[in-house]
């Protein structure tokens, strides 16, 4: 596809992804708004207001109906915000965001906290133990339900860790989780900036273009990737940037097996600029 023009623009307005889990007896499918791409205070310049209790209460008051917690190279305080989601009627997804030894950014997706729990060990062997340097990235903390800090990584979370992109996505799957190169519109830490391609034999899920940059734009940059599964997420490491971008999901109920089915649901579908869905973007 060479150019891309309003008529044949793989890119809907509305970003909806599909589910294909079993449909309820009335056939009437929910569209739920996601924001996959979410740090707290224990990521590097991850504002100190970043805590569990804070994202939940934002993410509710923007109308979310689904998040994800993504930390660099740690997932030491995603349990807190999965069991506040809980509590407070939000999908908390367990995630990661790991900076692989090459310096590409992925966001790791997984069913469950016993499945993170695992990527957790991985990390643990793989990342460098050089010290975090506070003046520089500030403080790495994880905190409970009540801001109280229960834990800081000394180590820094801002370096690669000592494995390869398609090893990170080799472990994930494996765990059952969803991999996705994360803003690759991104010159730094983005696969195209880091690779200058997407190795022919990596098998992500999706890919996330950033909130800098107008997906229609990069597509015409990119046209090998118009057809690929795109999400949008905010990248946010402060509460106003919450929800400043998001991807919608279609789906009849909201759980982890239609959220995963979403990802493979054809291409040609999921995106279909026809949709009649209400656009909840605007």
């Amino acid at each position: 596809m060479d150019n891309i023009t309003k008529e044949n623009n793989p890119w809907p307005a509305k970003n909806l992804f599909r589910g294909m889990g079993v449909k309820s007896s009335s056939g009437d499918l929910g569209v739920f708004k996601a924001d996959l791409h979410i740090h707290t205070c224990l990521s590097p310049c991850g504002d100190l207001d970043m805590s569990p209790r804070n994202i939940v209460q934002a993410a509710k008051e923007k109308e979310l109906d689904m998040i994800a917690i993504t930390d660099h190279n740690s997932t030491r305080n995603v349990r807190a915000c999965v069991e506040i989601g809980r509590k407070s009627g939000l999908f908390v997804i367990p995630g990661c965001e790991v900076n692989t030894q090459e310096e590409v950014h992925c966001l790791c997706y997984f069913p469950d906290l016993e499945a993170m729990d695992k990527f957790q060990q991985y990390l643990d062997e793989k990342m460098l133990n050089v010290k975090n340097d506070v003046d520089l990235f500030g403080y790495q903390v994880a905190v409970d339900e009540n801001d109280v800090i229960v834990y800081e990584e000394e180590r820094s979370l801002y370096t690669g860790i000592q494995d390869d992109i398609e090893s990170v996505q080799q472990k994930v799957h494996s765990l059952g989780g969803i991999f996705v190169p994360a803003h690759i519109d991104r010159m730094k830490n983005g696969i195209y900036g880091q690779l200058g391609f997407i190795p022919f034999d990596l098998q992500y899920d999706a890919l996330e273009i950033s909130s800098r940059t107008q997906p229609e734009d990069f597509l015409k940059q990119h046209p090998e990737i118009v057809l690929k599964k795109i999400l949008r997420s905010s990248d946010a490491h402060f509460l106003n940037h919450i929800a400043s971008v998001h991807t919608n999901f279609e789906m009849d109920e909201l759980n982890w097996v239609n959220f995963k089915n979403s990802f493979s649901y054809p291409s040609s579908e999921f995106r279909n600029p026809k949709s009649e869905i209400p656009n909840r973007n605007g």
